[in-house]
């Protein structure tokens, strides 16, 4: 079954840090960009990082910019976001999505079914 898996989620207090994965089932993550999304309750999915298929080309919301780190590890077969000075306004479910249309680039703003494929997500909380 082809599928990506996010994992890492939880509940951590302000300033803290969580770092979340995205593995592949049954495909090869070599060829496609990903990017990581967020939905909180009651409001509309953003992007949060991107990176392209190569690794050479990643991009960040401004509003986690400095803080949010996007990598990736071939032989893992996994993105991770590595998350650092979590604020509450970072609450809300995280989704991975792959594509292997975005050549040099990668989605942060992508049309849903611009994605190949979509995590099932994982739960962030930030709260004391």
């Amino acid at each position: 079954q082809l599928q990506l898996v996010e994992s890492g989620g939880g509940l951590v207090q302000p300033g803290g840090s969580l770092r979340l994965s995205c593995a592949a089932s049954g495909f090869t993550l070599h060829a496609y960009a990903i990017g990581w999304f967020r939905q909180a309750p009651g409001k509309e999915r953003e992007g949060v990082s991107c990176i392209s298929s190569s690794g050479g080309s990643t991009n960040y919301a401004d509003s986690v910019k400095g803080r949010f780190t996007i990598s990736r590890d071939a032989a893992k077969n996994t993105v991770f976001l590595q998350m650092n000075s979590l604020k509450p306004e970072d609450t809300a479910v995280y989704y991975c999505a792959a594509s292997s249309g975005y050549g040099s680039s990668c989605p942060l703003h992508p049309y849903y079914y611009d994605m190949d494929y979509w995590g099932k997500g994982t739960l962030v909380t930030v709260s004391s």
